[in-house]
């Protein structure tokens, strides 16, 4: 048990205690600094005398855009599809749920090599959507989860009860009325559950985003970040460490706000398929 206490805080607790350490290296390093600065969360947003520019605000800035984007949009789609599966009998209904769960099952990094050709050539179309463009990352992010997504949000709403709907109906209200009046607002636990992984995966994501950025002034938070540590000639572990620290700021403000409905949310989404 001790052990896995020990690997659960000590990398937090190694990444703590670097931000606030003077050395830029890991092997002058200590659980407990010799001494305490703030110069390495200074460097994030100061630009050093004949330094290099300073992007960490933009690359923050660009993260939290297209997280809460990406939340919105993705509870919002999300929801709409996940109510005309869970209330509405049509022709392939049921082929649609199982190859929405059939997708899940491939790697996300299969994917990678199609997304370069489709942006790529989305791009020549479409510049907005091409490579580089953070609106391109976007799109992409909001196909990526919305399967499981979708299947979370349609046994929620199979667990509210259908005689709410024949109930508002009796009294004249339309599908879009009972959808936003009567089943949105019961189902406000799922919601924030689903919002809350979108947002945090987004604010995480590293892969799909090293393969689709290219220039270091479009980059996001994670990406940024690395390249305080991935250069040949400097490895600034400091600085890292510090903006490891505040990237996960919006991300802890977040939990705050919906972690009540956490619970409740995981666990009745999952009672129906």
């Amino acid at each position: 048990m001790w052990v896995a206490i020990s690997i659960a805080v000590l990398p937090p607790l190694y990444v703590v205690t670097a931000a606030f350490n003077a050395d830029q290296t890991l092997s002058g390093s200590s659980l407990i600094p010799r001494s305490l600065t703030l110069e390495n969360f200074k460097g994030l947003f100061v630009q050093k005398e004949g330094g290099a520019e300073v992007f960490f605000v933009r690359w923050f800035r660009a993260s939290v855009i297209i997280a809460v984007l990406n939340a919105f949009f993705t509870v919002f789609i999300g929801a709409l599809s996940a109510y005309a599966f869970s209330r509405f009998r049509f022709r392939g209904r049921r082929m649609g749920m199982l190859f929405l769960l059939l997708i899940q099952m491939f790697p996300g990094l299969l994917n990678l090599v199609a997304i370069y050709l489709i942006v790529l050539r989305t791009g020549e179309v479409i510049p907005a959507l091409g490579l580089n463009k953070l609106t391109a990352l976007l799109v992409v992010y909001l196909s990526g989860a919305m399967s499981v997504n979708l299947w979370l949000m349609k046994g929620f709403f199979d667990s509210i009860p259908a005689e709410l709907d024949e109930s508002a109906r009796v009294d004249g209200a339309t599908p879009a009325q009972i959808f936003w009046g009567v089943i949105l607002p019961l189902a406000v636990p799922v919601l924030s559950v689903v919002g809350m992984f979108a947002f945090v995966g987004t604010l995480n994501e590293f892969i799909t985003a090293s393969v689709l950025l290219e220039t270091v002034d479009n980059f996001t938070l994670p990406l940024g970040l690395q390249s305080y540590i991935g250069t040949n000639f400097e490895e600034n572990w400091g600085s890292f460490a510090a903006g490891v620290l505040i990237a996960q700021i919006p991300a802890i403000i977040g939990f705050i706000f919906v972690q009540k409905y956490i619970i409740s949310g995981l666990t009745q989404g999952s009672v129906k398929g």
